[in-house]
């Protein structure tokens, strides 16, 4: 009881000295204190204060500061029918410089000795049309339409006695080899026509696996022909002791194709389509074929250039 009377006679006192030092008008109640507000020390404080400025400090360092992202952008997984419906507009972009290749060659029967003797023919039952010459197809390119070089693979016109070339609109005309590469595989025919549609030859070393192309030739005779698929391989050899170096893809390649272009999706020439692989050594098409890259057949294209000025 003593304790309280004390205590309300001290608060008593204090709020009279803050009264007088107020002045008069001052309220009373300002000097009143809650008992029970919370008081936070100022050590306390200032140590939160402190931690909140060293996390402000950490989190502003690792957001980005807005500088340009100066990397050259990756390639990332695309479909090529992403930006069309279909490959239509690359067909018709491209279709009007393939061309088809007819060509008259020897018949093997002249090559027997025997067979040439009509007496051994009637005797061996082999028809005189035997030894009539054979016509054979393949495919090629116009790579040059103001001086009508088209490219295509040796073995498509060699021992041929006429070449004949058969454009997409329907004209022909014949053909002369200008240029002729047998390790390569390569030919360069020059026709008489001038103002043809013509594809460029891109770059074949910025190919890679997976990249998507398109095979346009002449499979069987048949006529022009599309076909896709990618890139499987780059720098492939055909064999052990085989210095070159082919591109393969999975685009189906048939007899018949040889000599047509491998096409990018930019519609540049990357390859000649040059041979398949069949495991039983048949005629159908097993998903391995190989082109030649455009990066040698420009040197063959060049030295032809360089041979008709």
């Amino acid at each position: 009881m003593g304790a309280a009377i004390a205590a309300h006679q001290l608060d008593a006192s204090c709020l009279r000295h803050c009264a007088e030092e107020q002045g008069p008008r001052f309220p009373l109640s300002a000097c009143m204190a809650d008992p029970q507000a919370p008081r936070i020390p100022f050590l306390l404080l200032f140590i939160f204060l402190l931690i909140a400025a060293i996390i402000g400090g950490v989190v502003s360092r690792m957001l980005p500061m807005g500088a340009p992202d100066t990397a050259a952008p990756a390639r990332t997984l695309a479909n090529p029918r992403d930006a069309e419906e279909s490959l239509s507009p690359l067909v018709r972009k491209t279709a009007p410089a393939v061309v088809n290749i007819a060509t008259l060659q020897p018949s093997p029967a002249l090559q027997n000795p025997l067979l040439r003797d009509p007496f051994f023919r009637r005797y061996f039952g082999v028809p005189d049309s035997a030894l009539q010459p054979a016509v054979s197809a393949g495919s090629g390119v116009i790579v040059d339409g103001q001086r009508g070089l088209v490219v295509t693979n040796f073995h498509v016109v060699e021992n041929a006695s006429a070449v004949e070339v058969g454009l997409k609109d329907g004209r022909h005309f014949a053909a002369e080899p200008v240029a002729l590469d047998p390790n390569l595989d390569l030919a360069v025919l020059r026709i008489a026509a001038k103002d043809l549609p013509s594809l460029k030859l891109g770059d074949s070393a910025k190919l890679e696996v997976g990249d998507y192309v398109v095979a346009i030739g002449n499979p069987f005779g048949l006529g022009q022909t599309v076909t896709s698929g990618i890139i499987s391989a780059t720098d492939r050899p055909l064999g052990p002791d085989d210095t070159r170096r082919f591109i393969q893809t999975d685009a189906p390649i048939n007899p018949g194709n040889s000599g047509g272009p491998l096409i990018d999706f930019k519609g540049e020439i990357v390859g000649i389509n040059s041979a398949l692989f069949s495991p039983n050594q048949g005629q159908g098409n097993v998903g391995i074929g190989f082109a030649i890259p455009a990066n040698v057949v420009r040197n063959v294209v060049a030295a032809a250039e360089r041979a008709g000025s």
